[in-house]
């Protein structure tokens, strides 16, 4: 009795898997036409043959491609064969990028974006910049009056890790001595890294703090910039202004351009937010996020720009003229790729 109850028990699953079985097959051939449509549109696509694609499968495109996805969701729920799954999962994520994804290739972008995409971004916010520049003057103005007044600013705006032996009273030849190159055997690659790092962190901090309405930006680069002023005042004191603008500038150039893009990207979202003029918050904003997104990955490369400067050029260039020149021939280049760099008519976007 025992054994006969385990046989009926044991048998009884299979009709359910026969009738699984059937209903996959009348799942899949009642909307496998649709499917292979789909697939062979998108295969057209992917082997960039547009000619062979005709005007009514493009418009069918979209509707083909939700087909399939809500096909897709009830196979998952249904649990249907895996082999309808698998296919159905492969032309899901297919289609998705032929209709959602990204039409241009990395190559292609990186033309886009050098030739002119991110000029034209940088010039739309321009008063942006205006603002930001002018913050960032007067935080050398505040850092240099300050230490100027009472040298112990000093010590409250640069910490001893920065200063590096670079503070008020130190002699003329101490703070010479830190204006030089790199020993030999010393690990620029090192150096150039950390540098790297921290200018970046400087920067994006900058542009992510721009979503309180930008004040928090303005400040940043107002500090930011004091210690600049601290530490100018100190070499200036001692005699070394010359000495010291030039070593600064062989990167500085590259590196404060970078940081003053990077606040200027935060306020301008900052701004959207604040003042959407006709448009919704969340329109304006995304506008600008895009805007500023595109000038942010221009200014990641800047600041990669001025750690090869940084950890090489700076110290393996010990003149302060050879190094001045090269400062003045990246500002000179910058100033000259953001305003004359327009984009062409293949480059721009649609």
């Amino acid at each position: 009795m025992a054994l006969a109850l385990f046989r009926k028990a044991e048998i009884a699953p299979l009709p359910d898997i026969e009738a699984a079985s059937l209903r996959s097959d009348r799942f899949r051939l009642e909307r496998e036409t649709d499917w292979r449509r789909l697939e062979a549109i998108v295969e057209a696509l992917e082997k960039n043959r547009l000619r062979r694609i005709s005007d009514d499968d493009l418009l069918a495109l979209p509707v083909l491609y939700r087909q399939a996805a809500s096909s897709l969701a009830v196979a998952r729920e249904t649990s249907l064969d895996a082999a309808t799954l698998t296919y159905l999962e492969s032309l899901v994520r297919r289609a998705w990028f032929q209709v959602y994804g990204p039409r241009t290739s990395l190559g292609t972008w990186l033309r886009r974006f050098l030739g002119g995409g991110w000029s034209a971004a940088v010039r739309a916010i321009w008063l942006e910049i205006c603002i930001a520049l002018v913050a960032m003057i007067a935080g050398t103005a505040v850092g240099w009056l300050l230490v100027a007044r009472d040298s112990d600013w000093y010590y409250a705006l640069v910490g001893s890790e920065m200063a590096g032996g670079r503070h008020p009273g130190a002699g003329r030849d101490a703070l010479a001595a830190t204006l030089g190159g790199a020993e030999p055997g010393e690990s620029l690659t090192v150096f150039a890294t950390y540098l790297f790092s921290n200018n970046a962190g400087v920067t994006i901090m900058a542009f992510a703090l721009g979503f309180a309405f930008g004040i928090p930006t303005l400040l940043l680069l107002v500090y930011n910039m004091a210690l600049l002023g601290a530490m100018l005042w100190v070499f200036a004191d001692a005699g070394l202004g010359w000495e010291f603008a030039a070593w600064l500038s062989i990167h500085g150039t590259t590196e404060i351009l970078a940081i003053l893009l990077g606040g200027a990207a935060g306020l301008h979202v900052g701004r959207s937010m604040a003042f959407p003029g006709d448009r919704s918050v969340l329109a304006a904003t995304s506008d600008a996020g895009r805007r500023s997104a595109q000038i942010m990955a221009g200014a990641v490369l800047m600041l990669v720009c001025a750690g090869l400067l940084e950890g090489y050029g700076r110290q393996l260039v010990t003149e302060p003229a050879a190094r001045a020149a090269i400062g003045v021939a990246m500002l000179l280049f910058w100033l000259v790729y953001f305003l004359l760099m327009r984009t062409r008519p293949e480059a721009s976007e649609t």
